[in-house]
């Protein structure tokens, strides 16, 4: 930012002179005023703001020394000085040291030393401007803690009102401005720092409400929050509402960044600002119930209800069945259910965050049940980052459609290796846990497909049906049990996987048209 000059000369040639000899740009300055008298000069340094004042000293009215002092009692934060003369008169120059001038510069002017001077001071006004503006936020930031706290005396509310800038006793919001779908996962876009964010907004804020003094915002962690007046609030016809929403789609325009508005209830005076915080925290709960305006006036939802229960299980189910299934575009319609009753059925953020766990968990657990390690997904880390940032719905959904594909893609690939030789495997299991309570399901969750279609592929490639290739195991491992021991049948029975003796008595003689009794006596 450039510093802003007023030259000071009874001279109009000396102003003119000096305004083109000098390129004040690459200075660090810029002059947006002149002045051919002390007295003129004077009044323009109490109603504008100058980092510095380049003087003629003597001039009709006020001289350049008298300006110098009338200014620096008129102001605390008056401008630096620069003395720029004809006469090289030892007490002028005495003197100008006493009021602390930068300068004192002989006519006529050295442009090479007079742009060593404004480069130099350029550099110590900026870090001047740092060092003032840390220590007005720090005072700030305090301020608005013990406001929204409630931790201030009534005797502190007038100097804190007019540091914010509002009257003390009218009535104030409390206002979130939040920043949505920032994260490490755009790559189409660069990511903005906290410090660029605050400076757009509280540009925007300034246009906005076309006041010049500089709104502050208070950063609550990924927030950003800020107090407007009722008198504020006259432009909008003295409504927030249309205040919120048109600050909303400004800020939205100008950053190209997704943009809520969160808006407190309305408390008369700053002594009560701490109420209105609170209600800003909890309009932040319609976030998703509120989703299309981007802009929640506490005051005008706070008699809706919102849900803070888990969702019902059957959108999660029907989803879990079509992902195995890989049915994307089921899938694709089973995920548009679920967003919508985020929305209609009015789920607060906590809610929508223990949604997505629960399904992202559930398929996470059905990957590493194949072996399919987690560092295989570069979807994951989004859905499972995003809970600590702000995130919009729709950013939400496009997150979470990623991800349900990618897994999805990822276990189809993974079966269709596993199928190249996977029934083998299967049999192979099946040959050497058939004494286990096994079945159909349980080996289709083991191998996890779908049991139904693990029947079909199983008769298939052994031309039987499972049940009956698993009981010819059973009888032909009992059959070498009779022949090999003198065990009981109910302990074979028991042995090859049966829980039932009779059970195991009719089977077998169902395959060998024989009881296992009458097997073994017809071995003697």
């Amino acid at each position: 930012m450039l510093h802003k000059v007023l030259l000071v000369d009874d001279e109009v040639y000396a102003r003119k002179g000096l305004c083109n000899i000098i390129d004040w740009e690459a200075c660090g300055f810029l002059v947006p005023d002149e002045a051919d008298n002390g007295e003129d000069a004077l009044a323009l340094i109490k109603e504008q703001r100058y980092d510095l004042v380049i003087t003629d000293i003597r001039m009709p009215v006020l001289d350049g020394l008298e300006l110098i002092r009338l200014a620096r009692e008129s102001k605390t934060d008056s401008p630096a000085f620069i003395i720029i003369s004809g006469f090289d008169d030892f007490k002028y120059a005495q003197q100008a040291v006493r009021f602390g001038v930068i300068d004192f510069i002989l006519k006529p002017i050295d442009e090479h030393a007079l742009e060593a001077t404004l480069i130099k001071l350029s550099s110590k006004l900026n870090q001047d401007k740092l060092v003032q503006h840390e220590r007005n936020y720090l005072l700030n930031s305090s301020i608005m803690t013990s406001l929204i706290k409630g931790e201030v005396s009534p005797q502190s509310v007038a100097t804190f009102a007019e540091r914010l800038g509002v009257e003390e006793n009218e009535s104030v919001y409390y206002i979130f401005v939040e920043v949505n779908d920032i994260h490490p996962w755009r790559h189409e876009k660069e990511i903005p720092t906290q410090k660029q964010q605050l400076d757009h907004i509280q540009a925007a804020i300034r246009d906005y409400m076309k006041v010049d003094k500089e709104t502050y915002l208070h950063v609550h962690r990924n927030r950003y929050g800020f107090v407007v007046s009722e008198s504020q609030l006259i432009p909008f016809s003295g409504r927030i509402d249309p205040f919120a929403k048109g600050l909303q789609q400004l800020l939205s325009n100008r950053m190209g960044e997704l943009i809520y508005i969160y808006v407190g209830a309305a408390v008369s005076g700053l002594i009560q600002l701490g109420d209105s915080y609170k209600t800003a925290k909890d309009a932040l709960l319609y976030k998703y119930a509120e989703d299309e305006s981007k802009t929640v006036v506490y005051e005008q939802v706070n008699k809706d209800s919102l849900n803070h229960v888990d969702l019902n299980g059957p959108l999660f189910k029907q989803l879990e069945e079509d992902f195995e299934e890989h049915n994307e575009s089921a899938m694709k319609e089973d995920i548009k259910a679920l967003f919508e009753d985020f929305q209609t059925k009015r789920y607060v953020p906590e809610t929508v965050k223990l949604a997505i766990h629960h399904c992202v968990s559930g398929v996470m657990k059905a990957m590493r049940n194949v072996q399919i390690a987690d560092n295989e997904f570069t979807t994951l880390e989004p859905i499972i980052g995003w809970q600590d940032l702000n995130v919009s719905l729709g950013e939400l959904k496009r997150l979470f459609i990623a991800f349900i594909f990618e897994a999805s893609q990822v276990l189809a690939a993974q079966r269709r290796d596993t199928l190249k030789g996977g029934i083998q495997k299967i049999k192979s299991y099946i040959e050497a846990n058939f004494h286990e309570n096994i079945s159909l399901k349980s080996i289709s969750g083991q191998f996890y497909m779908n049991p139904v279609y693990l029947g079909q592929l199983f008769r298939k490639s052994y031309g039987i049906y499972f049940n009956d290739f698993l009981l010819h195991i059973r009888v032909n491992e009992a059959k070498k049990l009779l022949r090999q021991t003198d065990k009981r049948i109910y302990e074979i029975a028991e042995e090859v996987g049966f829980s039932n003796a009779d059970y195991f008595v009719t089977q077998f003689e169902k395959i060998e048209q024989m009881t296992p009794t009458e097997y073994r006596n017809s071995l003697m």
